[in-house]
């Protein structure tokens, strides 16, 4: 019973300290609410007395909560729309994870970063931001400082492709097609993604046409969390074993299937809905279902990075991020230009 109640407070603090960064994040949508949130904890954790009481649920938080956060993630993939619209971008997409994972790692040995930060700057710039992180963190069994600094390094460059992309694109003579896959494909985080897709249909008048094609590229970049845990679950399997094999029970993180079925789930009841099987009022439920479990990812994603901040020295984190930022806008640098490189081959400028 103590047990739970010094994790219930844990827990609790957490969950009080991600509500102004929750509304921080939606004033402030090209910074977002998960980077307020690290800010926050780390500015609350110089105050925080009694953290032996707290480190329970702290840790909760930053583990569980976050595969949690994972998981109903899920909720939000229309597979079914994201293969039919999003295949279009797909070489891109394959191409500057390539080129994000290829230049973490020859970064990676040039500089000598930490190996486990450099695989989450790396994922986390190829992928979507904090949510890849999320995903990645508890496979490869990353600490908070790491993921602290990988998701500052994401921030960074989340904040400079926002502001500066939809000029960039006007310079370069993208067509609004061009740009929504270019900003889905570039930018790494969602929000930062709807802030630079929004700046661009504000710019030509074009409603929401560029917001709605980048967040389906977005989306279907999303999928690619699947096989990249399942190779890091298994990599990290057999180094830990030591053995030529890992076990698949061993290596498989289990959170991550329960996203895959989250995702089908919201696939089959999508394509119910499109054909009127069910009533008005059931598919009217089952929309508020998936649009509440679309928040609650979110805050859980919140809650999370609030725990990690609590974990987080800034100094340390400052003195510290000179490398990883490095390897970040190396990262941002290389994806913008396959992305923009391979549309251009492709003919979808």
């Amino acid at each position: 019973m103590l047990l739970i109640k010094d994790r219930f407070q844990g827990v609790f603090l957490c969950f009080v300290l991600a509500l102004p960064a929750y509304f921080l994040g939606k004033e402030f949508e090209i910074i977002g609410g998960p980077v307020f949130a690290i800010l926050l904890g780390m500015l609350l954790s110089k105050f925080v007395r009694e953290k032996d009481i707290l480190k329970s649920g702290i840790t909760f938080t930053s583990k569980k909560v976050l595969q949690y956060a994972v998981i109903l993630l899920g909720f939000g993939l229309n597979l079914s729309t994201v293969i039919a619209v999003g295949a279009t971008s797909l070489p891109i997409i394959i191409s500057t994870i390539a080129t994000s994972l290829i230049t973490a790692y020859i970064i990676f040995k040039l500089i000598n970063i930490p190996a486990k930060s450099s695989i989450l700057i790396g994922v986390g710039s190829s992928i979507c931001g904090g949510s890849a992180i999320a995903a990645t963190a508890p496979v490869i069994d990353a600490n908070h400082k790491e993921i602290a600094q990988a998701i500052s390094v994401i921030f960074l460059f989340n904040i400079i492709a926002a502001l500066i992309f939809p000029t960039l694109g006007n310079f370069l003579g993208l067509s609004d097609h061009g740009f929504a896959i270019f900003a889905g494909t570039a930018v790494n985080d969602t929000s930062s993604v709807t802030a630079a897709a929004s700046s661009w249909d504000s710019m030509h008048n074009t409603g929401t046409e560029v917001l709605t094609g980048a967040t389906i590229v977005k989306l279907t970049r999303t999928l690619a969390i699947i096989p990249i845990t399942l190779v890091l679950g298994f990599y990290q399997a057999k180094k830990a074993s030591g053995q030529n094999k890992a076990s698949i029970k061993s290596a498989f993180p289990m959170f991550i299937l329960y996203f895959i079925i989250a995702s089908i789930i919201t696939t089959f009841l999508n394509y119910f809905m499109d054909r009127n099987i069910f009533s008005a009022e059931i598919s009217s439920a089952i929309l508020s279902f998936f649009a509440l479990m679309k928040f609650f990812s979110k805050y859980f994603i919140i809650m999370a990075m609030g725990a990690i901040g609590l974990h987080t020295d800034i100094v340390d984190l400052i003195k510290n991020g000179g490398r990883p930022i490095i390897m970040g806008f190396c990262c941002w640098i290389a994806i913008a230009c396959v992305s923009l490189l391979v549309q251009h081959l492709l003919g979808l400028w």
